[in-house]
C-alpha cells in the first residue's frame, strides 16, 4: 500500500527517546525518511538544513519550546505551506491549542495518542 509519506522527509522533534523511537518506526514503515532531534534549537537548525515536508513537534522541549520553534518556522508563511507541522503535547489545556493554532500549526494532538491517528494526520497533510 502506497502512502503519502513515501519518499517524504519528516522531522520528529521530541525529548522523549521512547516517543522518538515509536514515531520513527511507524513513519519509516510507511516509507518516510525520518530525521530526529531532541531540543528546540536543533529543531530549527535541522528544519533549515533538511527542508522537511512535515515536522512532528513536541510542545515542551529543552532550550526552546515547541511554540517558539513553530513561531520561527512559520514566520512569513501561511498555514498549509511546507513544512506541514503537527504539534504533539501532554498538556490538555485548550489555551495551548489556541496558541498553536494562532501560530499556524496544521494539526494538534494530545498525548497519549494512537499511532494510527498520527499516521492519518501525516498522510492527510502530505497528500494536500
Amino acid at each position: 500500500m502506497t502512502t503519502a509519506m513515501e519518499g517524504k522527509t519528516i522531522l520528529v522533534v521530541d525529548d522523549d527517546p521512547d516517543i522518538i523511537s515509536a514515531i520513527t518506526a511507524i513513519l519509516a514503515d510507511a516509507g518516510a525518511e525520518v530525521v530526529t532531534v531532541a531540543d528546540g534549537d536543533a529543531a530549527i537548525e535541522q528544519a533549515r538544513e533538511v527542508d522537511p515536508d512535515l515536522i512532528i513537534l513536541d510542545a515542551m522541549l529543552p532550550k526552546r519550546s515547541g511554540f517558539l520553534v513553530l513561531e520561527a518556522l512559520r514566520k512569513g508563511k501561511k498555514k498549509g505551506e511546507r513544512p506541514h507541522i503537527i504539534m504533539i503535547t501532554g498538556n490538555q489545556g485548550r489555551r495551548h491549542q489556541a496558541w498553536a493554532e494562532s501560530l499556524g500549526v496544521d494539526a494538534y494532538m494530545n498525548k497519549p495518542f494512537r499511532m494510527d491517528r498520527l499516521v492519518g494526520e501525516a498522510n492527510r497533510l502530505l497528500a494536500s
